[in-house]
């Protein structure tokens, strides 16, 4: 189990609505994304950054190891935006406006990648999925994101445990063992997963599989407490974000 999933099934808002928590990490994406980056980005990042380590528990050091894989791909995203090809100053030259443009897209993407991880650290995938079928999603679609969210897991312990077995046997022990124990581990994983999915298929199929699989779901009622609240947090980072936004250059 990845260190977000076990600490999502560990969360302190495990036994919280789907809904709510959706509400409030959806919620904070699309606000940091809507608003303007300054100051609305960094409102945004700061009360995502105050829920995830105040109510929701999570620790600092988990939600950065979670949170600098995306804040790459922010950076990485960005950097682009500094050049541009072409043009009267050669084939490649700073961008006009490129700092300031790629300040503010990292500023909109790091805040909103805080309110996906808001979700991801409070909810497992397992008590999300089922609950999109009463949404509207079609549940052949939720059953093959749940069968693959599971048998994702079992080849991530199955590549574990093929490079444990080829470290003993120092198959890291130079550049070219290093090159065909990977080409091993390839070929061993895609073997594996062919037949985890037979034998899922014949399970299922032992077991009456008529088109939908049913799961049993932990009790939760919606909050309307914990649905206000999150609309007036909401709300307030809007208002928040409107007033300064006159006030500071």
């Amino acid at each position: 189990m990845l260190p977000i999933d076990a600490a999502a099934h560990g969360s302190r808002w495990r036994h919280r609505h789907p809904a709510e928590k959706a509400l409030l990490g959806i919620g904070l994406t699309v606000t940091a994304i809507c608003l303007p980056p300054w100051p609305g980005a960094p409102l945004v990042a700061l009360a995502a950054l105050a829920v995830l380590l105040g109510p929701a528990g999570v620790g600092g050091r988990q939600l950065w190891r979670a949170f600098r894989v995306p804040l790459g791909f922010c950076v990485t995203g960005a950097l682009p935006l500094l050049v541009q090809l072409g043009g009267d100053t050669g084939w490649v030259s700073p961008a006009p406006g490129g700092p300031v443009q790629a300040g503010e897209l990292l500023l909109r993407t790091s805040a909103a990648s805080l309110g996906v991880l808001l979700l991801a650290f409070t909810t497992p995938v397992s008590d999300l999925l089922p609950r999109l079928v009463r949404a509207g999603v079609p549940a052949p679609v939720v059953d093959v994101a749940l069968v693959m969210y599971r048998i994702g897991f079992l080849l991530l312990d199955t590549v574990s445990r093929v490079r444990q077995a080829q470290a003993a046997r120092l198959g890291h022990s130079g550049r070219a063992a290093a090159w065909r124990s990977v080409a091993g581990l390839g070929a061993t994983a895609f073997v594996r997963a062919f037949d985890r999915a037979g034998r899922l298929q014949a399970g299922l199929a032992g077991r009456g599989y008529d088109g939908t699989l049913r799961v049993l779901l932990p009790p939760a009622t919606v909050s309307a407490r914990f649905v206000g609240a999150t609309l007036a947090l909401l709300a307030a980072l809007v208002a928040a974000t409107l007033v300064l936004e006159r006030f500071l250059p």
